[in-house]
């Protein structure tokens, strides 16, 4: 096997806690002094299998053998992608995300499907995976992962908001960052939809058209979760637990929709104005969600920053592709300052095809 260049093209894939696809995007990335420059290639969104989204839905209730299997197959699934994806491209090096199972750091436990053996074998490319657990070892929170990546990509921003199945923000100082989950965005906002058919609220539309509920609204901003100082973070299994049972009926679909975009709204806008952040770079499904975004403008400070479509969908799996290109380097990746850890590491676990 042909070793890598020194900055190969990045496959980087991510499988984010909405379970729209498998990301893809082929990046390359030249260092120019403390930061970094990076060119998507190509990027797009593959198919789950048949059946394996649902069975993802399901993974908090999977016994071990299932658990098992769909660590297998999801390795399978993004391996399979990746080898078609790179069919007539340079990639060298893969770096996968996986898909976040259970995320309890509290408890020095963090686990994402998707076997970096697979993946390893059937693409024919080396594979970094499994970022999250050696910093969750040292006491961090194993996430979030992505400000490392903001900080060397985008230094002409200093605030930066994901709205992805999960809502997060990463405000940078200085040498200084720090990042955190701030609540449940579209792991919300599809599950609501679903109930009237719709893969999704296509630019809020029907979030637009109901009112908000004051008693319901109340409920959610008071969850304990939002009382935790930083770094802090959420895995599906606290959605499932604590969000989705306050969010179902029997109050209008419209209106208890509109309410859970008004709470997102005030979360994402209170973070920002925490950080004291003028300008804020949005990213995430959530970010084309034209009314959630209307609302976080009118209830906040700051002002959103809305980048290409391409960037909006892919950023997180190009920010990954460069955490897999620091792991191949043997550079840090990961921020003790935003996610806790005893100090700062170079995260993931390497699988080569021979």
């Amino acid at each position: 096997m042909e070793k890598p260049r020194e900055n190969p093209s990045v496959i980087g894939v991510m499988s984010g806690s909405s379970l729209d696809g498998i990301d893809l995007a082929l990046c390359r990335f030249e260092r120019r002094g403390e930061h970094w420059t990076f060119a998507i290639e190509t990027a797009e969104t593959a198919a789950f299998p048949a059946g394996l989204r649902e069975r993802l839905l399901r993974a908090t209730g999977a016994d071990a053998l299932e658990l098992a299997r769909l660590h297998r197959d999801v390795g399978i699934a993004i391996g399979t992608a990746c080898k078609a994806f790179r069919k007539g491209t340079g990639a060298a090096l893969i770096a996968s995300h996986g898909h976040t199972v259970f995320h309890k750091p509290d408890e020095g436990l963090t686990s994402q499907v998707g076997c970096g053996a697979h993946i390893a074998a059937l693409s024919g490319l080396p594979t970094v995976c499994d970022f999250r657990t050696l910093d969750v070892a040292l006491g961090g929170q194993g996430a979030p992962l992505v400000p490392f990546g903001e900080s060397r990509l985008f230094p002409e921003h200093s605030a930066f908001v994901n709205l992805g199945g999960i809502a997060n923000i990463s405000v940078h100082t200085g040498c200084k960052a720090i990042g955190y989950d701030v609540c449940p965005c579209n792991q919300a906002l599809d599950l609501l939809a679903q109930e009237a058919g719709m893969a999704y609220d296509a630019d809020g539309a029907l979030a637009r058209s109901g009112a908000v509920l004051p008693e319901l609204l109340a409920t959610l901003n008071a969850l304990p979760f939002y009382g935790q100082s930083p770094p802090r973070s959420l895995g599906r299994e606290w959605f499932e637990e604590q969000l989705k049972p306050l969010i179902g009926g029997p109050a209008p679909l419209k209106d208890r929709l509109r309410t859970v975009v008004e709470h997102i709204a005030l979360r994402v806008a209170g973070e920002l104005e925490r950080g004291r952040s003028a300008t804020a770079l949005f990213s995430g499904g959530g970010a084309h969600n034209r009314f959630l975004m209307e609302r976080v403008a009118a209830l906040g400070a700051a002002r959103p920053e809305l980048p290409s479509p391409e960037l909006i969908n892919y950023k997180e799996a190009v920010i990954f592709a460069f955490l897999g290109l620091m792991r191949w380097r043997g550079e840090v990746n990961t921020l003790a300052s935003v996610t806790g850890a005893a100090h700062n590491t170079v995260g993931g676990a390497v699988y080569l095809p021979n």
